[in-house]
């Protein structure tokens, strides 16, 4: 039985009542294999929803395009940039530019989810890369930033890397749809990313992310496979073994006779 694609008023509609699943992907396989799993929502990049043939692979996928602020200009670019993805059949928009830019977006009907805690964008303003929200103060300061996405129209935002305890409370006194990167599970959607998942990241691995495959050993498998596959065609053109005479064409033999005599009157 098919999926029905969910709207924001289906979402907010599942707020508090069940953990939604979120994915970052980035390739077509992996958002097609997103919608054969079940998922129920995913971050791609602008290009993936712009393919024609995205919906024909993945037809029931909450999806949301998005790109760091610095890649898209002032809001102008962004409304822009938006309309066109909506108009490929996004759902939403990733925003992490200024509340301003939020609001304009929303102002003209694109839902627009927002980012707070730790914004890797952002990252300069509250230390780098770790967690955000472990004081009262800085807590209070994520709280205040989901209230001024709330005014400016916001559909949601993603939480990274918050103390779940802060991500809860937060999350109960919103009317966004939180979703949680890191965060636990007392906002609304769990996040990560394909490539961690299927164990694709050589990088640092984030403390929240789970591996369920090694992909990375399969490449590295298939890799020795290219060049061993590689260095045997080598050898066999050096030996004469490549071509066989199956790989080759004849010509019949009358034909051949008639080309060689008028080929050798030519040279």
């Amino acid at each position: 039985m098919s999926r029905k694609r969910p709207t924001i008023a289906d979402l907010r509609a599942i707020k508090g009542k069940r953990q939604l699943t979120m994915l970052r992907v980035l390739t077509m396989d992996e958002a097609e294999a997103a919608e054969r799993a079940g998922v129920d929502i995913v971050s791609v990049p602008p290009e993936l929803v712009l393919n024609p043939q995205y919906r024909d692979a993945a037809p029931s996928l909450f999806t949301m395009p998005g790109d760091n602020f610095y890649e898209i200009g002032t809001a102008d670019d962004f409304v822009r940039w938006a309309f066109r993805l909506y108009k490929a059949s996004a759902d939403a928009v990733y925003c992490s530019a200024g509340f301003a830019t939020v609001k304009r977006l929303a102002d003209d009907n694109i839902p627009v989810i927002g980012h707070v805690g730790l914004i890797p964008s952002r990252a300069t303003w509250t230390g780098g890369f770790k967690a955000v929200g472990k004081t009262a103060d800085s807590a209070m300061q994520i709280f205040e930033a989901v209230k001024q996405y709330e005014a400016a129209g916001a559909a949601g935002a993603e939480i990274e890397v918050v103390p779940v305890e802060v991500a809860k409370a937060i999350s109960e006194r919103t009317s966004l749809i939180m979703l949680s990167m890191g965060a636990g599970t007392g906002c609304d959607a769990q996040y990560l990313f394909a490539d961690d998942i299927l164990g694709q990241n050589r990088g640092h691995m984030p403390r929240h992310s789970k591996v369920y495959r090694n992909f990375a050993a399969e490449y590295d498998r298939l890799q020795a496979e290219r060049v061993a596959a590689f260095s045997e065609y080598v050898a066999d053109v050096n030996s004469l073994a490549y071509p066989e005479d199956k790989h080759v064409v004849h010509m019949d033999p009358d034909q051949l006779g008639l080309f060689m005599k008028r080929v050798d009157s030519a040279a």
